[in-house]
Parts: structure tokens; sequence; C-alpha cells
């Protein structure tokens, strides 16, 4: 696949990222003329029992709100989604609240009901789920994921807290200091963030000693964080190219590789976002973001708007012409002396 690049009507490594992008797609989807066909985005949501601790700028409420906003077609990815022609799912993991059955109508967010419980437990007292219930979540990812069409999934979230919950999964997970991996997620002011770490220190001292990766993740983390992880397992499996957006995705992708390292193998990174936590999970995955917009609003908007690029990628590797079908010379084996 190399040698297959590295002959198109361009100097070698001209295309930068762009080459490294479209070898990856290509042993993803194992062809050397790949094409990215129903791409499926897929907004997994949940609300955080944490989320009382004052970790968020914004209230519980603004979850649920932001369900009925993504299906409305008004949120930042519902619009990117119809933009970039992406088909648009979200599946509520566990909001606590219910929603009304809708209609499944071609070329509208669809809902999928899927819900282990209304939020997890506050993770600074007990576990933020069972065993059993992050196994549920996990469970039910995976099958979305068997249930929906193409080669192409790309995680989005939401969930008022959420960002806590990926910090406490990087700091443990990779031993660093919470402090480091902790951002203003929604918002939140310096003395806001001041107290936010220190309510994540609470959670981790309360499970001192848990380490094994699902442990972690039903000790500290989300219902959508645990769905994600299942689909992720779910999509590699099925040789799908799996588009990463942000910080709390690329946590759940953390805890994913912690069980399967190779499906690492199987994810294109869209950005690299704002929280300060994506940098340093992205190094520990030996990760490479396609865009760095300071981008930290989730959703799957960054997975959104980097798709083209994705595109852009398979058409090079499909289209371009080799130096030879061109019949353009190519560059010389040895530098000419003037």
């Amino acid at each position: 696949m190399q040698t297959l690049i590295d002959h198109k009507t361009k100097p070698l490594g001209s295309l930068g990222l762009l080459e490294r992008t479209a070898h990856r797609l290509a042993g993803i989807l194992h062809s050397e003329a790949p094409r990215l066909e129903q791409p499926q985005m897929v907004v997994f949501a949940a609300d955080h029992g944490l989320a009382a601790r004052g970790v968020s700028a914004y209230p519980v409420d603004v979850t649920w709100q932001m369900v009925e906003n993504f299906l409305a077609g008004g949120a930042a990815v519902s619009v990117l989604a119809q933009q970039n022609g992406l088909a648009l799912h979200v599946m509520d993991c566990g909001v606590a609240r219910d929603f009304a059955e809708r209609p499944v109508v071609a070329g509208r967010p669809r809902l999928w009901h899927c819900k282990v419980a209304y939020g997890t437990q506050d993770c600074s007292a007990t576990d933020a789920m069972t065993a059993a219930q992050c196994d549920t979540a996990m469970r039910h990812g995976a099958a979305l994921v068997q249930a929906l069409p193409g080669n192409a999934l790309l995680l989005g979230e939401m969930g008022i807290g959420n960002t806590s919950c990926a910090s406490l999964l990087l700091a443990r997970l990779c031993a660093v200091d919470v402090a480091k991996v902790t951002g203003a997620g929604t918002g939140l002011n310096a003395a806001g963030v001041a107290r936010k770490v220190q309510v994540l220190r609470e959670v981790l001292a309360w499970h001192d000693g848990v380490e094994e990766p699902l442990d972690v993740l039903a000790a500290m983390g989300g219902f959508e964080i645990a769905a994600m992880v299942g689909a992720v397992l779910q999509a590699a499996q099925e040789r799908r190219v799996i588009v990463v957006d942000g910080f709390i995705t690329t946590a759940a992708v953390l805890v994913a590789s912690r069980l399967r390292p190779a499906v690492i193998e199987r994810c294109v990174f869209a950005h690299r976002s704002g929280e300060p936590g994506h940098t340093i999970v992205l190094q520990a995955l030996g990760a490479e973001p396609l865009l760095d917009w300071g981008l930290r609003l989730g959703e799957g908007s960054g997975a959104a708007l980097a798709w083209p690029l994705l595109e852009s990628a398979c058409a090079m590797l499909r289209d371009m012409a080799s130096f030879a079908s061109a019949g353009v010379a190519g560059q010389q084996t040895e530098a000419v002396s003037a």
C-alpha cells in the first residue's frame, strides 16, 4: 500500500497526513481502492450522578434537552451530519428522563431506547455502575453496531458531567495526575475547575486500588462511555472505520484498547480538542488527529467536520494517477549535480 501511495503523481510524502490516513483506511477496509459506505453517526447519551457535585457549568436537564435538540435537527452535530450525508442516531444509554417514541423516517435522526438506568450513581460515594449494568451498556453498544449498515461508525456523546468521567478514566488507566487532565468542560471558570479537580481527587481516593479496565469503567465511567466501548469493540471486529471525536469518545477508545489493543488500528482520530486531557490520551494511544481547531463541544461535531478528509483520502487512493499511468517522469534515484 505504501508503494502504491508513493507512486502517485506527487513528491514522496507531499500529501502528509492525508497519505497516512489513506494508508490506514485501506488497511481497515482491506482494499487498494477503499470506499466509505453508509456512514453512521451515533450520539451516545446518558446522565451522571457525579453531576450533583457541581462538576459542570450546566444543569443535568441539559442532557435530555440536547437529546431533543439532536432529534429536532437543531444541534451542531445534527447540522453537520446532514451536510455530510451521515445517518444520525441518538442512543439513550441512561438519560434521567423518558423519551416518547418517534416514528422511524428515512433521513431523520433515529432514537434508540437502550436505557440501563436513569443515570449512574454518584461515583464519589459508590460505584457509578454495577458490573452487570456496565456489561449491559457494552452489550447495547455492540448490538447497535450490528444493527446498523455501512462500513464507518462515527462516535459522538452527550451527558452533563462526562468530561469528569473521561478525566477519571484517563487518570487511573494512564497513571496521570487528574489535575493535568481536567479542564473547563462545558465552561467552568478557574474556581470551578479547581473545585472539579478536588471532587475528582475524592473519587479516585474512594476507588483506590481499582485498576482493571472494566472495574475502572464500572466504578467511574458512564453508561454512554460503556456503550461506546462495546460499540468500538464490535465495529473493530467488523472492520469498520471508527471515527473518534473528542475527549470523551477517546476515553472510551482508551478503555476498549486496554481490552483489545488492536482496536486502535481501526480508529481515525478526528481532532485534538481544547480539553487538556485530550492531548495526553491521544499521546498515550499514539494517535495523530486530523484537525486541531480548539473544539470542545463534543456530540460528534469534530468527527463530522473531519469526515470530508476521510473521503478525500479514499478518493486519492482510488482516482489519483500513478507516474506510470499518467506518463509522468518519476523522481530520479540520484540527485543531479549542477
